[in-house]
């Protein structure tokens, strides 16, 4: 998620944050989004066998990927 997606949601949210509310909000959406992403990618690599094992593998590395800067 781009910080310019993460802005908008956070003013939906949140329209007149308080002085670094902004801020410490983006910051947790990182932090939310980062764990959603792991929790995504270990699914994935429970694919890790049989037919499916590097479909798992790719589909892992580019959910962590996402969250790369």
């Amino acid at each position: 998620m781009t910080d310019e997606e993460l802005s908008k949601m956070i003013s939906e949210f949140l329209p007149y944050p308080a002085e670094g509310q902004h801020h410490a909000l983006k910051q947790f959406a990182k932090l939310v989004a980062a764990a959603e992403r792991e929790a995504c990618a270990k699914v994935c690599e429970e694919w890790l066998h049989g037919e499916w094992h590097n479909q798992g593998v790719i589909a892992a590395m580019m959910i962590r990927e996402r969250g790369a800067p």
